[in-house]
């Protein structure tokens, strides 16, 4: 089996919308304009692209994605040439980029658990907000990779459901606290048959 690992810059008060400056939200860049940089903590990024095995991805974040990553060929050189599955229920096989390698579009959450029932390296999530909620919501969701910003943006969307769930323990497998304030925190979700 495959885990399914939602990965994300995310604010203290649960926002993840826009880090790196798209859409027309009002804080959009916040990533990059309000937090110094500090090259250390993007070592999990790196560390993401060299152990992922395929993308997963919301039909938004891959309408945002496909256009840009791969011309992307030194940031993301290993992206590029990995599996992607675009989870959406609108999105038809004529809309999908002919350049970014081999894409499949998935129409429900029982084939995206299909996908992790298969042999391979780790399903990565990208932004995708709306699809990581309903992933946690169904329980497919085997671990969190957070890069918690210092800030609190307010509005925005939230990495986290707001629906009346049961409680979700998570277990801190590691951390790291950078000079700019960023807490690299990943969470293993905990649960039965976990």
């Amino acid at each position: 089996m495959r885990p399914l690992i939602i990965t994300t810059f995310v604010s203290l008060d649960g926002v993840m919308e826009a880090p790196g400056g798209e859409g027309n939200y009002r804080n959009a860049g916040w990533s990059f304009k309000l937090v110094d940089p500090d090259p250390a903590m993007y070592e999990i990024k790196e560390r993401e692209q060299a152990e992922a095995g395929a993308l997963l991805l919301g039909r938004v974040s891959y309408e945002t994605f496909a256009p840009i990553w791969p011309k992307m060929t030194e940031e993301f050189a290993r992206y590029n040439t990995l599996p992607k599955y675009v989870v959406s229920s609108t999105l038809q096989e004529q809309e999908l980029v002919t350049n970014w390698g081999e894409i499949t579009i998935l129409r429900t959450l029982d084939e995206v658990s299909q996908v992790k029932d298969t042999e391979g390296g780790p399903l990565l999530v990208h932004g995708s907000g709306t699809l990581a909620q309903s992933l946690a919501e169904a329980g497919l969701v085997d671990r969190y990779h957070l890069l918690v910003f210092p800030l609190l943006l307010g509005g925005g969307k939230r990495l986290f459901s707001t629906a009346d769930l049961d409680a979700t323990r998570l277990e801190l497998v590691e951390q790291e606290t950078y000079s700019n304030g960023v807490q690299k925190m990943i969470y293993d979700v905990k649960g039965a048959g976990r």
